[in-house]
């Protein structure tokens, strides 16, 4: 090998790996540099946003001080993320174990049938749910000031957030044994106890993964909740949407603590995940040895 070949060879790793860097830094920087801006924005003492003039925590105090707010972001944004989420999950879970039974072609069917809300945009799945809500309001004569509510903003939640939970659901359902089933009924089960006692616990990865995808796309939903919400039941993107428009002054600097501490609590909550994960992995380890 001549000394030109080798330093060719050498070369094409060390430029390889300043491109390959260079590229991970750029798109971890583009992704995290939102949240360090709303983190510093939460912390400005300005009421506007285009200048910084110090550091403080009276934003925070007064998030918890506005009672209006209060109830915005736990009932209307944080407690419909739970109901839907819940709500989701079941139906989610139920229906994703209902399409695997079905054959082949059928199954390809439904697949697409419940890809439909997930691909649609979110405003034509918003005017669709809007239009569906009055029209149940003209046929049960409700009051028009009453037809949107917390009900349908809880309603159009789990229309939504369901399909994402199947989607997570199917693929666990395609790893386990065909006759996993077959067999915990021939020992004795009956269908409901075979499903709840082998099935589920086969499946729980893709259960949680779908809960978890069903919660983000609630909590940070805008439009759909927008269209269906009315003005009784805004939760926290409409609230700071409509206040926006009368551009009140600290309103953006609530907004920035609001989701400085949910992705606080998100980072923290993931990395408690991964550390009680990786204990459970190395007991299971020094079990096996």
């Amino acid at each position: 090998m001549t000394n030109n070949t080798y330093y060719k060879q050498k070369k094409k790793p060390i430029v390889s790996n300043i491109f390959k860097y260079t590229f991970l830094g750029l798109i971890l920087f583009l992704t995290y540099i939102p949240l360090v801006t709303i983190a510093l924005t939460s912390f400005n003492k300005s009421t506007t946003e285009t200048s910084f003039t110090g550091f403080t925590f009276k934003w925070y105090v007064k998030l918890f001080q506005n009672e209006k707010l209060m109830t915005i972001i736990f009932k209307n944004t944080i407690l419909v993320s739970i109901i839907a989420t819940i709500f989701a999950t079941l139906l989610g879970t139920i229906t994703a174990i209902g399409i695997h039974s079905l054959s082949k072609k059928r199954r390809k069917q439904m697949i697409m049938l419940n890809n439909v809300p997930i691909l649609n945009a979110d405003i034509a799945t918003a005017i669709l749910l809007f239009i569906v809500f009055q029209v149940i309001g003209v046929i049960f004569r409700i009051d028009q000031s009453n037809r949107l509510n917390y009900f349908t903003l809880v309603l159009s939640h789990i229309f939504f957030a369901t399909p994402y939970v199947v989607l997570s659901v199917l693929p666990k359902l395609g790893e386990i044994d065909k006759n996993l089933y077959d067999a915990a009924l021939d020992l004795g089960c009956k269908p409901r106890k075979a499903i709840l006692k082998v099935i589920i616990p086969a499946i729980k990865m893709g259960i949680f993964t779908g809960a978890m995808l069903a919660f983000t796309m609630s909590i940070d939903d805008f439009v759909i909740s927008y269209f269906v919400g009315g003005d009784t039941a805004q939760n926290f993107s409409t609230w700071f949407y409509t206040n926006r428009r009368t551009q009140r002054q600290g309103q953006a600097q609530l907004a920035a603590a609001y989701n400085t501490l949910l992705t606080t609590i998100t980072i923290i909550s993931l990395v408690v995940y991964n550390i009680i994960k990786k204990k459970k992995e190395k007991k299971s380890k020094w079990k096996n040895y």
